[in-house]
């Protein structure tokens, strides 16, 4: 009976250090290996993830993910980690992740069910939708009045792709043009090479608030798509997900995202000192009190005419 059990409590330790070793695979098993962790950041993603005048990096996505950074070092019982940041583009982020150069991408990225097949996103963090920024001199109101003229979206964007699906659908004859980043695209409009920018409304308030002339511009009351946001991850890395989703959740059911939230968008932020202004959305509310992990436009608002277009398309 004794011999038992020890054998008991042998198998018994076996089956904990196995399930500690379990967790410790993949992302997690890199992090504590190397006591790094590497987050991919941006530049001007304004009030996300971008450069002050300082040339430091800073936002509302770097301190979400650096919940997830605590969160993590808490698990693997490590008394202090490396934060490593690594610019990317939104050309460049997914590739980055995929092939390990980064560990979290702390941006402005779309959660979709296109982009779920490369890689995985952590629990929605903030709602947005696709719309149209140009001077207000140009009379742009709506995707029609875009026919024709030279228009400027980001590289490597789904706003980019849903641009390019609308204008060959619609035979709408934009002249499409490719900016390396967001700031790079305003400032096509701004100097008059395009007369518009197609993006996240979220983005074109920022880049337009930071702006030296604000008032000159207006974004358009049509919107062209819903945009979930959420911090990126690799895929099949369930151990690693976990330890992300649970980490954003908390935040997001605890409260604590209303502290962080109001920082960056309702009270001034660098550079410029400047306040968006820009309340909780009802969408983004009701993740806070249901997180997930969609990437389904329709299970946060519905859907604009010009997304279902897109989407019958893709199916």
């Amino acid at each position: 009976m004794k011999l038992l059990k020890v054998l008991a409590l042998m198998l018994s330790a076996g089956v904990i250090a196995g399930s500690a070793q379990a967790q410790e695979t993949g992302t997690l098993k890199k992090i504590k290996d190397t006591g790094t962790i590497t987050l991919g950041v941006r530049d001007s993603s304004i009030p996300f993830s971008y450069l002050d005048d300082k040339q430091s990096y800073q936002g509302y996505s770097i301190d979400l993910c650096m919940k997830i950074v605590s969160a993590v070092q808490k698990q693997l019982g490590l008394s202090s980690l490396n934060v490593k940041l690594n610019p990317v583009t939104s050309a460049t982020r997914i590739p980055l992740m995929a092939n390990g150069t980064i560990d979290l991408e702390c941006g402005s990225t779309t959660n979709n069910v296109e982009r779920q097949k490369q890689v995985a996103f952590a629990p929605t963090t903030f709602v947005t939708a696709n719309r149209i920024l140009a001077k207000k001199s140009s009379n742009i109101k709506t995707l029609a009045d875009l026919r024709g003229k030279a228009v400027v979206s980001t590289s490597g964007t789904s706003n980019l792709k849903q641009l390019t699906t609308l204008n060959a659908d619609q035979n709408l004859g934009i002249n499409i043009l490719p900016a390396k980043d967001h700031a790079e695209a305003f400032l096509m409009v701004e100097t008059g090479r395009a007369v518009a920018f197609v993006m996240d409304d979220i983005l074109l308030a920022s880049l337009a608030a930071n702006s030296k002339n604000p008032a000159e511009y207006e974004i358009s009351k049509e919107a062209l798509s819903v945009e979930p946001y959420g911090i990126m991850l690799r895929k099949d890395d369930p151990a690693f997900k976990k330890a992300v989703d649970t980490a954003i959740s908390n935040v997001l059911t605890s409260g604590d995202v209303n502290r962080i939230y109001h920082k960056w968008f309702l009270q001034p932020i660098p550079p410029k000192g400047v306040s968006l202004n820009w309340p909780v959305s009802d969408q983004f509310k009701a993740v806070m009190a249901k997180p997930t992990d969609s990437g389904e436009p329709s299970a946060y608002a519905a859907v604009p005419e010009a997304q279902k277009a897109v989407l019958k398309k893709k199916k």
